[in-house]
């Protein structure tokens, strides 16, 4: 019987692969025996480079393309590089977003006080630095029919959190640009090329640790209000976002697209 999960040889294509969750994404998938392309800024490279090296070490296949998701020449020079090496793309994987104090509301402030430039950045980065690399390198999976295109949206764009209002408003754009994209393409392109999206809970990473972390190492108010509010009551780990992750790029999953995936340790069900 056929191995619903097997995504052996496939080209998995990996925007902001160089951070915390796209890394590790890109380390999973190669030892699934994917060919994984590595994509990230040009300031990157290192990081990216490295992150190859590793790769290959372990006896995966992987490639590093510089590219700002945001432009569109960029980001079609690096689809080009891709076909040019493994010739087809299979799995595309949108990690690439983040944030910007700015776009916040802390305790301490207003609305009146965000940043209109920080937050007109934030849902650039989060949008369209999704939709300009679908729009690219979906073309390969439109021609063949077949694809999986994995968004990440948040636990914040599914209901409003404090403080992150940029942010949870572009991710909670990401959602539903997943559950419009899953309609457009099947009716146009076949069952067969798919867009879903993981939502993860609360991770602790770079980007967020002053937020989440004291300098002394405690807990600040808000991720005791988190944990609180986490049936799990602690953060999750990447590699916990890699069963969902491999399943939505599988064949296991042919009859899902248009959804998003809530990896959270049970925040999104919790209410009191």
């Amino acid at each position: 019987m056929k191995n619903l999960f097997d995504i052996g040889g496939r080209t998995a294509v990996i925007t902001g692969a160089c951070g915390v969750l796209g890394s590790a994404a890109a380390r999973y998938f190669a030892q699934q025996g994917c060919r994984v392309a590595v994509l990230g800024r040009q300031h990157s490279a290192d990081k990216g480079a490295a992150l190859v090296a590793e790769i290959e070490a372990a006896g995966g296949q992987a490639m590093f393309a510089a590219c700002d998701v945001l432009q569109t020449q960029a980001v079609e020079e690096a689809e080009r590089a891709v076909m040019e090496r493994f010739g087809r793309i299979d799995i595309l994987i949108n990690a690439a977003g983040g944030n910007l104090p700015g776009a916040t509301i802390p305790p301490d402030k207003t609305l009146f006080d965000i940043d209109i430039d920080a937050l007109r950045k934030v849902s650039d980065l989060n949008i369209f630095g999704t939709v300009i690399p679908i729009t690219v390198f979906a073309r390969d999976m439109a021609r063949r029919g077949k694809g999986s295109i994995i968004n990440f949206c948040s636990v914040a764009g599914l209901r409003p959190l404090t403080r992150v209002a940029g942010y949870g408003a572009a991710k909670a754009a990401i959602a539903n640009w997943t559950k419009y994209l899953g309609t457009e393409m099947a009716l146009k392109f076949g069952e067969g090329l798919r867009v879903n999206a993981i939502a993860p809970g609360f991770l602790l990473a770079e980007q967020n640790r002053s937020l989440l972390m004291n300098p002394d190492g405690s807990l600040t108010d808000r991720s005791r209000s988190i944990l609180a509010h986490t049936p799990f009551g602690r953060f999750l780990q990447p590699d916990e976002l890699f069963g969902t992750l491999h399943w939505l790029a599988s064949d296991a999953s042919a009859a899902v697209t248009g959804t998003v995936v809530s990896v959270d340790g049970g925040f999104g069900a919790f209410s009191i």
